[in-house]
C-alpha cells in the first residue's frame, strides 16, 4: 500500500478502528496508564498533543485527571464529530488539526508541547514517510511516551503484517530510532499487546 492509499484509507475508516468504533470502547488501561505517567511527570497545566487522537478517549482520561491543554491530530475528520458527541467537554475546550502527522507537525514551533504521545499511530506510518519521525521528537520539549505494538521482544524488528489482510502495521524498535534523535529512554514495559516507552528530550 503506497502512502497516499494509506492516508486514504484511515481518512475514511468506519466501523471497526474507526472514530465512532474508539469512542463507543472508551478508556482503557492504556489511558489509565498515560495520566499515571503524565501526573508523575509534568503539571496540570502542561500542553499535550496525541498524535493520532481518534475520538479523543485517552485525552478524555488525561481531561478527567486534571490536565488542561490538550490537543490532538487525526487524519479522519469524523474523529471530532463522534468527540464532540462522546466527550463534549473535551471537544469544546481542546485543539485539534485534522490530517496526516507527517503534514500537521512541521506548522508546530520547536518544543511546542511539553509531552507528545501515540497510542497504537506510528506503527503505521509507511516507510517512506519515517521522516516524521524527528518531526515528532522536535516538538517535544519533555517527555515523548509511544505505546505501539513492536511485533515481539526482537530488538530488530523491521517486519510488517497487515491487519485482517486490509492495512499495514510496522514494527519497529521505537527505543533506537528515537534515542538516534537524541531522547534518552527512561523506562519501557510490556502492556496487553504492545510495548510503553518513556522518553526524555535531553
Amino acid at each position: 500500500m503506497d502512502p497516499a492509499e494509506n492516508h486514504r484509507c484511515w481518512a475514511g475508516r468506519s466501523g471497526e478502528f474507526s472514530p465512532a468504533y474508539y469512542a463507543h470502547l472508551g478508556a482503557n488501561a492504556t489511558s489509565e496508564r498515560l495520566a499515571e505517567v503524565c501526573t508523575a511527570a509534568v503539571p496540570a497545566d502542561a500542553a499535550i498533543l496525541e498524535l493520532g487522537c481518534s475520538a479523543g478517549r485517552h485525552l478524555a482520561h488525561l481531561q478527567e485527571a486534571g490536565f488542561s491543554d490538550l490537543a490532538g491530530i487525526d487524519i479522519n475528520d469524523e474523529s471530532f464529530a463522534a468527540m464532540a458527541d462522546r466527550y463534549p467537554e473535551l471537544a469544546a475546550t481542546g485543539t485539534f488539526h485534522t490530517g496526516a502527522i507527517e503534514d500537521v507537525l512541521p506548522d508546530f514551533p520547536d518544543d511546542a508541547f511539553d509531552v507528545v504521545y501515540s497510542v497504537e499511530t506510528l506503527q503505521h506510518v509507511p516507510p517512506e514517510n519515517s521522516g516524521v519521525f524527528e518531526e515528532v521528537a522536535r516538538v517535544a520539549a519533555d517527555l515523548l511516551v509511544t505505546v505501539e505494538n513492536e511485533g515481539g521482544d526482537s530488538e530488530d524488528h523491521g517486519d510488517v503484517n497487515y491487519v485482517n489482510d486490509d492495512f499495514p502495521l510496522y514494527y519497529r524498535n521505537w527505543k533506537g530510532i528515537f534515542t538516534d534523535l537524541g531522547l534518552d529512554q527512561r523506562f519501557s514495559e510490556r502492556t496487553k499487546r504492545d510495548t510503553l516507552r518513556v522518553f526524555e528530550v535531553s
